[in-house]
């Protein structure tokens, strides 16, 4: 590592010997299966049906053929980047010294506000899929969210989730990472078993019509692709905690994209051939029925079993990322110190850790109703976050030629610039006037009370001493003239 190691680049080269970082225990399957756990959560059992009904299988397919390669594009500059640079934090790194410190807040919470979205999408997935294995969890409602009640029993396992994976989380990566690829393993037997089964004994009658709504039906299923998609920047964020070559790091984050691709096609394609039109429409969970009619009960189970296995994933997946994130940006003086604490005892920032943790126990409250409002909000954040990192890759490519860079992406430039407009394509789409804007007053509140939130935590900073492994950059001159590593 120390010959690829560059000025404002090494993880270690400013770090104090008596006050020791992250622990580097992550191996080539610990990241595969921190990255695919994280993309692949609960939101393919429970919405396979709405992308099918909203665009057509077929439709459906094209959406995340077109999705899964637009966030490929993307991840090249990740890719590039990580490699480069691979310390905690990520897109904070990346965009604060390609173009300050004020940008690179904007996009590193951004990123966070998807992290959040997913934690707290999965701490009500949680009560969802267990209320249906185990109906002894119906009970009187406390309130109703539009319509759908919520119970004691709702709120008692999401918020007890909540608490086992915050737990997990601050004793150390290596528990995580040891739970990611066990139940990584589940998941990738059920998606094999569903569409081998479908392609045995399925129809392909039932993918009729293979479009929707045409246009708008793909864009209704492109714009959730984000969401679905996010986690492979997982990697970049756990950059300080991989025991590998750095031009690895960046390999493995584009395998983990074409995976999850594969992944959620894969499910579509068997959720179509299993299922006709007319029983997408009645289900509740389509995945799952798909799954009952090709093996019946025991496949229904095992189904909503990698499901759970999913839940844990991305859940686990998502506030290690997102605890990075926070500690990153705390670490540069861009948010309160305490957050950028590391625990003496497991290393890891406990305090963020427990920020995160604690914003996902309010989720259960809202009932499921909130699980399609966190999807839309959050991908709000990813997409912008993404297009932050292609114009940070742009400007690094221009400005800093020499910068070691051991993943290096032919044809940089165009690919980048490219991925910047599909980047910005897609975050048009949430905007009024969009077939897919986002609805008002629950999707556009999040966005709003998250803005707001980070206004808040921004104004109670530290002094702002600049990120120890990044060059810094005047936040007045966008980043233009780099001052000395910090």
């Amino acid at each position: 590592m120390a010959g690829l190691s560059t000025p404002g680049t090494d993880p270690d080269a400013d770090r104090d010997p008596a006050t020791p970082g992250f622990v580097r225990v992550l191996g080539r399957t610990d990241v595969i299966a921190l990255a695919f756990g994280a993309m692949i959560g609960w939101g393919w059992v429970v919405l396979a049906g709405d992308w099918i009904l909203r665009a057509g299988s077929g439709g459906a397919l094209l959406a995340f053929a077109l999705g899964g390669l637009v966030v490929l594009l993307i991840g090249l500059t990740y890719a590039e980047l990580a490699a480069a640079m691979p310390l905690a934090g990520g897109e904070h790194v990346y965009s604060e010294r390609a173009l300050g410190r004020t940008a690179s807040f904007v996009t590193t919470w951004a990123i966070i506000l998807g992290y959040v979205s997913v934690v707290a999408f999965e701490a009500v997935a949680l009560p969802t899929v267990l209320a249906l294995l185990f109906p002894i969890m119906d009970a009187p409602p406390l309130w109703h969210v539009a319509g759908w009640p919520v119970t004691g029993p709702w709120l008692i396992v999401g918020m007890a989730g909540a608490l086992l994976v915050t737990l997990v989380n601050v004793t150390g990566v290596r528990v995580a990472a040891r739970l990611q690829t066990l139940v990584v393993t589940l998941i990738f037997t059920a998606g094999a078993a569903l569409f081998g089964g479908a392609v045995a004994v399925g129809e392909l009658d039932h993918l009729a019509p293979l479009m929707r709504d045409g246009v708008p039906g793909v864009l209704a299923v492109l714009v959730m692709v984000p969401f679905l998609f996010v986690g492979f920047d997982v990697i970049p964020q756990a950059a300080e905690e991989i025991d590998l070559p750095r031009r690895s790091i960046g390999g493995l984050l584009l395998l983990s994209v074409v995976l999850a691709a594969g992944f959620y096609m894969v499910v579509v394609l068997g959720v179509g051939l299993a299922l006709p039109s007319a029983a997408l429409e009645d289900a509740d969970l389509v995945t799952a029925q798909a799954a009952e009619v090709l093996f019946g009960e025991a496949g229904r189970v095992f189904l909503l079993c990698a499901g759970l296995a999913g839940i844990l994933t991305s859940w686990n997946g998502f506030l290690l990322g997102g605890s990075r994130a926070v500690y990153a940006l705390a670490r540069a003086g861009l948010l309160p110190a305490f957050l950028g604490r590391l625990s003496p005892r497991f290393r890891t920032p406990v305090n963020a850790i427990l920020m995160i943790g604690a914003l996902s126990l309010l989720a259960p409250l809202f009932g499921r109703p909130v699980l399609v409002w966190l999807v839309d909000a959050g991908g709000v954040g990813i997409v912008l976050a993404y297009l932050m990192v292609a114009l940070s890759f742009i400007v690094l490519r221009r400005r800093e030629p020499a910068l070691p860079r051991p993943f290096r992406v032919p044809f940089g430039q165009p690919l980048a610039v490219l991925a910047l407009v599909l980047a910005a394509g897609l975050l048009c789409l949430y905007l009024p006037g969009s077939p897919a804007a986002l609805r008002w007053p629950e999707e556009w509140l999040i966005v709003i009370a998250w803005c707001g939130l980070g206004g808040v935590l921004f104004a109670l900073r530290g002094r702002g001493q600049p990120s120890p492994q990044a060059t810094e950059a005047s936040a007045d001159d966008g980043g233009v003239e780099v001052a000395a590593d910090a």
